[in-house]
């Protein structure tokens, strides 16, 4: 076989590059034999088809001659130096490399196609080199050419998203799995659900009846929450986050750490919130100091038990769904986190700046997003969302689907949609004047829903849609179990 110097010269890029003397960027000897075997022996192509692209060699040459086999295989047809003895025949830069003639030479230099798969990881991980370094000049570039619109911390979100897209390319996946496979994990399952007394088989909410609805929050599942104003979304989704990240912290198997992305609250915010339900103390005390001399000491004590719970807060305003992803990868490898929960959908912007118009289509792209994150990351993602105004229209006020606000694919990507509704809400706004008969009425009607919310499963891939009755103390913003309560 000619020598891969006379017949493939080096491109000037690579040879000129300043880190070549430290840094193997090609190897044009894998190229060949990688290329040699698939014309020798077309089956040894699903070795490397999953991962391997034309653009991953480093020699042009090597690239048409990659993509030529790779169309052939994929018509059906046999893909060896006769079948393409024409194409090489007409193609100027094959012919410069000698044309059918290399094509010989790079089948009959072969000594086996075991090697097929090493070969084939070796040219994909120096391509990753090779980008590496592309992407680190560019950075270097973009970063000297100062531009107003472009801070800093903007230039560390692309670049996190430039190097995750890189790392994700060539990317096998599971591919298909055989049914008994299936059923092996399935029935693992079903044996950890029956073996845990709470039946709980993914993140625990931390509350008994939503649990049992759900089986807990199941990794790559999109779980929307949402609700009116002053109905308890955020109560609930903090009371959720806190109660996953308190039960890992306690060692127990359901829980798991938390992501909690707070557009609307700061983060300072939801900690009050949450040390006051723990301390049964009302936040709105908390803030304006009006703590008693008795109950100082278990405030302190209630924030020296819940201090090293794995809960994370970013409440960074106006994220997009580029900058939330590139975060939620960032703080699974940092924290293993198994739960995020984001407040509110509709406070999140989209890849792309987009006029009014063309909102729903925004909304759409962000709940793909979401559910991709899910499945991506493997943990359960709970989004919260606004409704509609068309729930105050109606007599009865309960949520339905059709009053998710921009619902576009809202409803369609989401594993479960759940409501959150108070009547206590709307009942309390109905005060007719004391001492009158219609008031005696209300006070009847009041104590029948007084400290009662409803979570109303609308929509579950996994299992029935109901109502579930639950506990609401709105001094603590705390749900509970409302048997216990």
């Amino acid at each position: 076989m000619t020598t891969a110097a006379a017949i493939l010269p080096l491109s000037p890029s690579l040879t000129q590059s300043p880190t070549s003397e430290l840094l193997p960027l090609h190897n044009l000897e894998a190229e060949q034999s990688l290329l040699g075997a698939l014309l020798l022996n077309n089956d040894a192509f699903e070795h490397v088809s999953d991962f391997l692209r034309a653009e991953h060699f480093s020699h042009p040459v090597h690239v048409r001659i990659f993509e030529n086999i790779q169309r052939l295989i994929h018509r059906g047809q046999i893909a060896d130096p006769i079948t393409l003895k024409d194409i090489m025949a007409q193609d100027e830069p094959l012919k410069a490399a000698g044309g059918p003639g290399y094509l010989v030479d790079l089948a009959a230099s072969v000594m086996s196609i075991v090697s097929t798969a090493d070969y084939g990881r070796l040219i994909y991980d120096l391509y990753l080199r090779r980008q590496l370094i592309s992407i680190s000049h560019d950075v270097v570039q973009e970063v000297r050419n100062f531009d107003l619109d472009q801070t800093a911390s903007q230039h560390i979100e692309n670049t996190e998203k430039k190097l995750y897209d890189l790392a994700m390319k060539g990317q096998a996946g599971n591919g298909a799995v055989a049914f008994n496979q299936a059923l092996i994990k399935a029935v693992e399952t079903a044996e950890i659900a029956f073996k845990r007394d709470s039946h709980v088989v993914g993140v625990t909410s931390g509350l008994i009846d939503l649990d049992k609805a759900l089986g807990g929050l199941h990794p790559s599942d999109l779980l929307i929450l949402a609700g009116r104003p002053s109905m308890g979304k955020t109560a609930l989704a903090t009371n959720i986050a806190f109660n996953a990240a308190l039960s890992h912290l306690n060692n127990q198997r359901e829980g798991a750490p938390v992501a909690f992305f707070s557009l609307e609250m700061s983060a300072e915010q939801l900690a009050t919130r949450i040390l006051a339900s723990e301390a049964k103390i009302s936040s709105d005390r908390i803030r304006r100091g009006e703590i008693s001399s008795q109950d100082f000491p278990l405030f302190v004590e209630i924030s020296r038990q819940i201090h090293n719970i794995p809960l994370f807060i970013d409440d960074t305003p106006s994220l997009n769904i580029m900058s939330l992803r590139n975060r939620a990868r960032r703080l699974q490898r940092q924290h293993n986190i198994g739960l995020i929960v984001i407040d509110y959908l509709q406070l999140l912007e989209g890849s792309q700046r987009r006029n009014g118009d063309n909102r729903v289509q925004e909304i759409s792209e962000i709940t793909r997003a979401l559910k991709g994150l899910a499945k991506e990351l493997n943990v359960p993602v709970l989004a919260l969302s606004q409704l509609s105004r068309a729930v105050e229209q109606r007599d009865d006020k309960r949520p339905q689907l059709a009053d998710l606000r921009e619902s576009g694919s809202i409803e369609q990507d989401a594993d479960v949609v759940m409501f959150v509704f108070r009547e206590e809400y709307y009942e309390s706004r109905k005060q007719p004047p004391e001492g009158t008969e219609k008031y005696a009425e209300w006070q009847h009607r009041m104590a029948a829903v007084y400290n009662k919310a409803e979570i109303i499963l609308a929509k579950q891939r996994h299992g029935p849609v109901g109502t579930i009755k639950m506990f609401f103390d709105g001094k603590l913003t705390r749900f509970g179990n409302l048997e216990q309560s």
